[in-house]
């Protein structure tokens, strides 16, 4: 197979080619494709350096697989035009919500992939699939009424540049030096902002609407959800705080066996000091961990969970290809 992947020396492009290599892949021939600014520069795969090439003079006709990962912006201009000749899988927000893309974590709706009318398929927000990757094994047991989820994320989720301030602002802030933002509306280091991408005229931010509407769409329309999003100064993973109301009763005896069950799950929550994972332990796992299972005593049939995945393994590299791969095996 004959593989191209946009947004390849970003951070998400980067693991793409890290799955992969490590899934053994079956690709023929790769091709990397960046900017300008990367155009040149090399990047290992299976061994060997594949040097980057422009994305603006690249025909398409040469791959039959194409993973975007460069923002909505390069997917809106570029994408169509590879989707003639081959099957893409878009990590960016731009297709999400067309009624005509399906938008697709395997483990929860790959049934939505039976069909692919403009040969592009959406990998969702990274917050979105790590939970309805956890939702889904509860709703088709319990029947999900509501969800309030409060996220916190990491810096990765806003690019390379951002993350890379972070890491100079707390620098900056123990040498006791003037901090800058650039690519946050505040101080990142050390601090919390209840705020990511761009507000809405009713308060929510983009991001929380992303959230809302793509677990809709994925899981179940009917389900109510309300979201906050937060940006806190983490390199790697994204953790939620998640309230569900089913209309069934549960056990959380049954409620630990589903989700240890269920794949791309694992729970660990054993209730003692460092008996839960945090977005460090999780980083550069394929799993979505849930931990701090508890019944929410203020309200009947309610229940509280902690979870944490690594947003560009399992919230993007990991989940496109996956979604690669269970198309293929669905289209042999």
């Amino acid at each position: 197979m004959n593989i191209a992947i946009v947004g390849a020396t970003g951070n998400v492009g980067r693991i793409i080619l890290e799955v992969l290599e490590k899934k053994n892949f079956k690709v023929d021939n790769l091709y990397l494709l960046a900017s300008q600014k990367s155009q040149g520069s090399n990047l290992k795969f299976n061994g060997r350096e594949i040097k980057v090439e422009l994305l603006d003079n690249f025909d398409f006709s040469k791959v039959n697989l194409t993973f975007f990962s460069a923002g909505g912006k390069i997917s809106e201009k570029f994408a169509a035009k590879a989707a003639k000749n081959s099957l893409v899988i878009d990590n960016s927000s731009f297709f999400r919500m067309d009624p005509e893309v399906p938008l697709i974590v395997p483990q929860v709706n790959s049934n939505h992939m039976e069909k692919v009318p403009k040969n592009i398929i959406a990998n969702p927000n990274c917050s979105t699939a790590q939970l309805v990757i956890v939702l889904k094994p509860l709703h088709d047991l319990f029947k999900i009424k509501r969800v309030i989820a409060s996220t916190y994320q990491s810096t990765s989720g806003a690019g390379k540049g951002p993350m890379d301030e972070m890491i100079e602002q707390t620098q900056a802030a123990i040498n006791n030096e003037k901090i800058t933002s650039k690519n946050f509306t505040k101080q990142i280091a050390f601090n919390a902002i209840p705020h990511i991408d761009s507000f809405s005229e009713d308060g929510y931010t983009k991001e929380e609407l992303k959230m809302i509407n793509e677990t809709k769409k994925i899981l179940d329309n009917k389900i109510e959800l309300t979201t906050t999003c937060v940006r806190i100064p983490v390199k790697v993973s994204h953790a939620e705080s998640v309230n569900i109301e089913f209309e069934k009763s549960f056990t959380l005896e049954k409620i630990h066996e589903v989700l240890n069950s269920s794949d791309g799950c694992k729970v660990f929550d054993k209730r003692s000091d460092a008996g839960y994972i945090t977005p460090i332990d999780a980083e550069g796992k394929n799993e979505t961990f849930i931990s701090r299972i508890r019944e929410d005593k203020s309200k009947t049939n309610s229940l509280n969970l902690w979870i944490v995945s690594d947003n560009l393994l399992r919230g993007a590299a990991l989940n496109a290809v996956e979604i690669a791969e269970t198309y293929l095996r669905m289209n042999k």
